[in-house]
């Protein structure tokens, strides 16, 4: 570095996005970060609905597409942007977009990508208003779905068409955590000329990338871990140029768009993400390992547990198992209810990936729209309950959670 250069606080303050070839840990924090002039520490947040130009030229080649550059912040906005960067590298993908919730992300997805007449194949094993989203609504403009069982490949298959254009699941599913294998079902996609949609919000990149795997496109509720706090709505998408670009042009016109601030609240969540995730999985092991001895506690769905399934497979796909488990109460909803109830630390809430733990009754709350047949396919019997598991001291998880236990006539 030149001496004048060292007095230049553009000059002299690196642009970390040029990071390449770092751990995912250090994308965490420093990924997609580029100073401004006054070279400051901590990422800026634009709270700017629109921008300058020097001239009516210059205005006329953004808009045109011929010169970068931010435009309005519905689309270009540079806090926005940072973490984009941040979540494609850490996901390994070409380009990222973020979105004003999950639910937006999914919905860009495949509006962005989909025209009526396609078709698209997904599991059962989804959160209850995706479901509600493509039965209710995409069928309304000429998309029409089939859903599978998560785990049999012979599902999958079969219901594969002419038309089919998009394979999506979330694995870990929600709320059983039943595993899919990701590079099987890429694989069966591609020989389809389709694309394989993961949805990666139980995981996470620190736990899981499945565009290693074979998968086209990720995507994330921002809201659950990537925040890890319970501040914000946001999502976002991940994946190759071609079909981000898809995406973008869609938010661009439809407006699902994620807020400065809000990027700038999941900028700082990245930051702790992996040693959060590590937390997370060491004390859902161990609360798994326990519920599976507890007294009306007739099953435990946990991919870290050895009676699970697919175990194996998520251990050999997975760096871990996550936060998240359910377990079934005998005595059904009145017993779920009353075990719920009487838990005087943990949240009743439907949301997950917080550092307070959450616990929830799947069959009332996330998965409520769905028809009884729907959630009886799905696994969500009546006594199933939730929980994603926080930072609090294990023990003290334990022991709000056999409060609950032994209300239980």
């Amino acid at each position: 570095m030149t001496d004048s250069s060292k007095n230049n606080p553009l000059l002299s303050a690196r642009i970390q996005s040029d990071l390449t070839d770092a751990s995912i840990e250090t994308y965490a924090v420093r990924g997609g970060q580029v100073r401004t002039a006054e070279a400051e520490h901590s990422e800026p947040i634009f709270t700017t609905s629109s921008y300058v130009f020097n001239s009516a030229a210059e205005a006329a080649a953004r808009f045109g597409g011929d010169e970068p550059g931010n435009i309005y912040s519905r689309f270009t906005n540079p806090t926005v942007a940072t973490f984009e960067k941040r979540l494609a590298a850490m996901e390994g993908a070409e380009m990222a977009v973020a979105t004003s919730s999950g639910m937006a992300a999914i919905l860009s997805t495949f509006a962005g990508l989909l025209k009526s007449g396609d078709h698209v194949v997904c599991s059962r094993s989804v959160f209850g208003t995706t479901n509600v989203l493509f039965e209710k609504y995409f069928k309304k403009f000429g998309i029409s779905t089939t859903f599978v069982d998560l785990i049999d490949i012979n599902s999958w298959k079969s219901a594969i068409t002419d038309q089919t254009k998009v394979l999506f699941l979330e694995t870990p599913s929600n709320p059983l955590g039943e595993v899919a294998n990701i590079r099987d079902l890429a694989d069966l996609a591609h020989s389809y000329d389709a694309l394989l949609v993961v949805d990666n919000c139980f995981c996470t990149p620190v736990l899981q990338q499945p565009l290693k795997l074979g998968a086209d496109i990720i995507i994330h509720s921002a809201t659950k871990y990537l925040d890890g706090q319970g501040r914000c709505v946001g999502g976002v998408v991940a994946g190759a140029k071609k079909e981000m670009d898809e995406v973008y042009g869609f938010l661009r016109s439809a407006g699902t768009t994620m807020s400065p601030f809000n990027a700038w609240v999941f900028l700082k969540g990245l930051e702790t993400l992996s040693i959060r995730m590590k937390a997370h999985c060491e004390s859902a092991l161990e609360i798994a390992s326990w519920l599976e001895n507890q007294p009306h506690i007739s099953k435990v769905h946990y991919g870290g547990l050895e009676s699970h399934p697919q175990h194996d497979l998520a251990r050999s796909q997975q760096n871990g198992f996550g936060g998240v488990l359910s377990f079934e109460v005998e005595g059904g909803k009145e017993a779920a209810w009353t075990l719920i109830d009487n838990t005087r630390m943990l949240s009743i809430t439907a949301n997950l990936g917080d550092t307070k733990t959450t616990i929830t009754h799947p069959a009332t709350t996330t998965h409520g729209r769905l028809s009884d047949d729907d959630k009886s396919r799905a696994g969500i019997v009546p006594g199933l309950v939730r929980i994603s598991v926080g930072l609090e001291n294990v023990d003290d998880i334990k022991d709000d959670l056999s409060r609950g236990i032994k209300a239980i006539i």
